[in-house]
């Protein structure tokens, strides 16, 4: 598999304040890589540098083959990455259909388009509230609407900031299945999760973090059966 997305020796701070020391990855087309961690570890950091939201101190962030790392973040949407917050941001004052119109972008070449009639039909809530406005919706439809106007902008990678957080079991084991319907329609992705049964789940590889650096790569499988690494960066 090609590498969608590159990252190498990222160095990230806010102010005086240093927040990522030299962060690398990569990810190839079609799978889905997670961040994993503590809170505070520079999960959410890394998905905003690679946006464009946060530039970097230094480091290189490159799509396919292309230096992004202080491109501005409309750029990078245009270009095909899509990033869903941890805290969602949705247009509370305007509808659910409203909050998707103003997402739009067109479709890469070769990549099936997301309108509101594949997105509707992916998520049959939606649909049904499509007049209600955004601020009036449950925590988990919000959280689908913040996938689905994500997903209107058509991107080849998307980041996917915590979204397991805050949501009832439930809700929680139906965005797992929503998440891995997408990676099987091709979609490439990177998840930043504390959920580690979450993580396991749908991840092909993972990255762990811990005071802004990686202190382990691999696979899922790796991971699982890694139980010093979760005893010691991941068990709170």
């Amino acid at each position: 598999m090609d590498d969608l997305l590159s990252v190498n020796d990222l160095h990230v701070s806010y102010g005086l304040s240093r927040i990522l020391h030299g962060i690398s990855l990569n990810v190839r087309r079609g799978e889905l890589v997670s961040l994993v961690g503590r809170n505070g570890v520079g999960k959410s950091t890394t998905m905003r540098a690679i946006m464009g939201l946060t530039p970097p101190r230094s480091g290189s962030v490159r799509w396919k083959g292309q230096e992004i790392a202080r491109r501005k973040s409309h750029l990078n949407a245009r270009a095909g990455i899509g990033y869903v917050p941890e805290d969602r941001r949705i247009f509370s004052g305007l509808s659910v259909w409203e909050n998707l119109d103003v997402a739009r972008l067109p479709a890469h070449d070769g990549i099936a388009a997301w309108d509101e009639a594949r997105v509707f039909e992916f998520f049959p809530d939606l649909e049904r509230f499509r007049d209600r406005k955004g601020g009036l919706l449950s925590g988990g439809q919000q959280q689908m609407l913040t996938i689905a106007r994500t997903l209107m902008g058509n991107p080849e990678l998307l980041l996917l900031d915590e979204p397991s957080e805050g949501l009832a079991p439930l809700i929680v084991a139906n965005m797992r299945e929503k998440i891995q319907e997408l990676k099987a329609a091709g979609l490439s992705i990177i998840l930043a999760e504390q959920n580690l049964d979450f993580v396991l789940a749908l991840s092909d590889r993972c990255y762990v973090l811990e005071k802004g650096e990686i202190v382990f790569e691999g696979t899922a499988e790796e991971l699982r059966n890694n139980t010093e690494v979760q005893d010691r960066y991941l068990h709170i």
